[in-house]
């Protein structure tokens, strides 16, 4: 991105007060990185997906600017939000696509750890959500980690920033998370 995160801090403050115009400015600054969130997060889906890389973008778009009672403090806040976000759409997406299956006899494909953190590979975002959801249950900041490096794409810096912790921090809780969830999304009959 191009502008310097000061000024695209002041834009997100003077948004949060109420300047429309500048969310008007902010919208071409973050099209771009919100379509990579949303490219990203795609690809781990499988090829049939239905949900298109802009749609993607449209919709979190709309949920940030829905955003009311977020105090922005600064780019990687916001774009954290917008990992988290990208994560409901498509958890919603997979939830409606699957209500039409109910009864159908299918079942759930397990996850690998190549699948979970590999944008090569298809991931099942029901079975991936379902664990976060246990996960955060069990260790909210580490499910945290966990949505912001794997939906968002930030580096542990940026994570680091976010949640007000070392680097140190979240890599180790970044470590220990995935391997929680490898355990959680491995195949049964692989044990």
């Amino acid at each position: 991105m191009s502008t310097e995160p000061a000024e695209f801090t002041q834009l997100l403050l003077q948004w949060s007060k109420g300047d429309r115009a500048a969310l008007d400015a902010l919208v071409p600054l973050v099209y771009d990185e919100l379509r990579g969130i949303a490219s990203r997060s795609l690809q781990r889906e499988s090829a049939g997906h239905t949900l298109q890389t802009t749609a993607l973008v449209h919709e979190a778009y709309l949920r940030l600017v829905e955003q009311d009672r977020v105090r922005w403090q600064n780019r990687t806040q916001f774009f954290a939000i917008a990992a988290s976000l990208v994560r409901r759409i498509l958890v919603d997406h997979a939830r409606t696509g699957n209500a039409s299956k109910r009864g159908g006899g299918a079942q759930k494909a397990p996850l690998d750890e190549a699948a979970i953190f590999s944008p090569r590979r298809p991931a099942d975002m029901l079975a991936l959500d379902d664990a976060l959801s246990e996960l955060s249950a069990m260790d909210e900041r580490k499910c945290r980690i966990v949505e912001l490096k794997f939906f968002g794409g930030l580096t542990a810096a940026e994570i680091a920033s976010v949640l007000d912790l070392s680097e140190a921090t979240v890599r180790r809780d970044w470590s220990m998370a995935r391997a929680w969830l490898f355990q959680q999304l491995k195949p049964k009959d692989a044990e």
